[in-house]
């Protein structure tokens, strides 16, 4: 059987055994817009539990529009025109806008990536500022739960603030989009490290497909209702990130919206696990390096059997990671040292989250990497076995399962959620049962 998985900018050609692949898991496909730009000037005209985008912007005199960093494949030559233009024509002249990348801890970005996003009008005719979490900050004091919420100024200062963001699956928030763009989008580095830490990311229901009783999720919210959101606008895309929905309005609801939406795009019902998933890093840009193809090993667990294979590959053109990330990974021995490492009161390692989500991979099933961005050497490093190609891996996998092994495609990996049917869903969090 030959696939085409989500590789890189091109893909990967594939051929894999037909009476061996039990099936292939797409997500489902809805329209585009016919006329997005348009469709966004609507949803800023009509927008969700909100005054329109035109209405708000009258009177105020600064406006911080937060976009998300080149890791997100979101279409803000389209959704950006809109908002901008609305924000002028109502009194926010140009020197006075503020487009805020969210980078929460990535690298920023270059001025090639900045007008890959925008194009060059907007590249370079406002004001683009790369987010820094140990850069100048704000203090809003602590959630309920105690997280410090600390903030980038140049939103909190702002008399009109706004997010933009796309809604997708997401392996610790549930999804993203909504209140990320805040947290970790533009929070302090102290913030990120409490939100991110053990005490949200060990439950069961920070994963892919969940917000109801998602700690992870609730916390961000409530650090971006503490922050203040005028407004936002969120949207979704096709395979290939051609705009098929808007949701524009109120922080919370805006995103509720569009998650109903995505959900019926990304969620798959499939009958039973299976002993091998072949998946992706869901290619260019999430597939850049390592630490984003996580994600893609993380989506595919509902889809494995304990003690399975999982066979990813992700091209990694920039490598493992950030420097934190591959130190940390480099210096795990093993899934159970590391998750009782960070179980140790006041242990914190920025990234240690990434490497978090791995080991709980590496508990159920084995890894093999197919990559063409890092050597082979390296790969040993991360926990995962390097392979040749997607095909050998799977010769492999197949001898090691036995002659009734079954394989699962899923060729856009993270964008994609296998429901098993019949499965037992996450406890809520009040259980405290085995499974919990």
């Amino acid at each position: 059987m030959e696939l085409v998985l989500k590789y890189g900018k091109q893909g990967l050609k594939v051929n894999l055994p037909s009476q061996r692949v039990t099936g292939v898991l797409r997500a489902n496909s809805f329209p585009r817009l016919c006329q997005p730009e348009q469709s966004v000037f609507e949803a800023l005209t009509h927008p969700i539990a909100s005054p329109a985008l035109n209405q708000l912007a009258k009177g105020k005199k600064t406006a911080c529009v937060v976009i998300s960093d080149i890791t997100r494949p979101v279409p803000n030559r389209v959704i950006l025109p809109p908002i901008l233009e609305t924000l002028q024509e109502n009194g926010i002249s140009r020197e006075a806008i503020t487009i805020l990348i969210a980078t929460g801890l990535h690298r920023p970005g270059s001025q090639e990536e900045r007008l890959q996003m925008l194009g060059p009008e907007i590249g370079s005719d406002y004001s683009i500022v790369d987010h820094q979490a140990t850069g100048p900050i704000t203090s809003l004091g602590h959630t309920r739960g105690g997280t410090p919420v600390l903030v980038n100024p140049l939103f909190t200062k702002a008399e009109l603030k706004i997010t933009t963001g796309l809604i997708e699956p997401h392996f610790m928030a549930g999804y993203s989009g909504g209140r990320k763009a805040v947290c970790p989008g533009i929070c302090g580095l102290e913030t990120i490290k409490v939100q991110h830490g053990p005490r949200f990311l060990e439950s069961p229901r920070s994963r892919e497909g969940v917000l109801t009783g998602n700690p992870f999720h609730q916390e961000a919210l409530e650090i971006a209702q503490m922050v203040g959101v005028d407004f936002s606008l969120n949207v979704s895309v096709d395979e290939q990130g051609g705009l098929n929905g808007v949701f524009a309005g109120e922080l919370e609801e805006a995103h509720q919206a569009g998650v109903k939406f995505v959900e019926q795009q990304v969620k798959i019902p499939w009958p039973e696990p299976v002993e091998i998933v072949v998946t992706t890093g869901g290619g260019y840009p999430l597939d850049l390096t390592f630490y984003q193809t996580i994600k893609g090993m993380s989506a595919a667990l509902p889809l494995i059997k304990k003690g399975g294979t999982i066979i990813i590959a992700s091209e990694c053109a920039e490598g493992i990671g950030g420097a934190e990330f591959t130190q940390l990974i480099e210096q795990t021995e093993n899934p159970d040292e590391f998750l009782q490492r960070i179980a140790q009161s006041g242990y914190f390692v920025k990234d240690q989250w990434e490497v978090e989500k791995l080991c709980h991979v590496l508990k159920k099933a084995g890894v093999f990497l197919y990559t063409e961005g890092i050597p082979e050497c390296r790969v040993q490093e991360l926990m995962v076995e390097p392979t040749p190609s997607v095909e050998e891996a799977a010769e492999q996998a197949l001898k090691q399962a036995g002659k009734e092994a079954k394989i699962a495609v899923i060729p856009e990996g993270p964008y994609v959620l296998p429901v098993i049917e019949g499965q037992k869903q996450p406890c809520k969090p009040s259980c405290h049962c085995e499974e919990g």
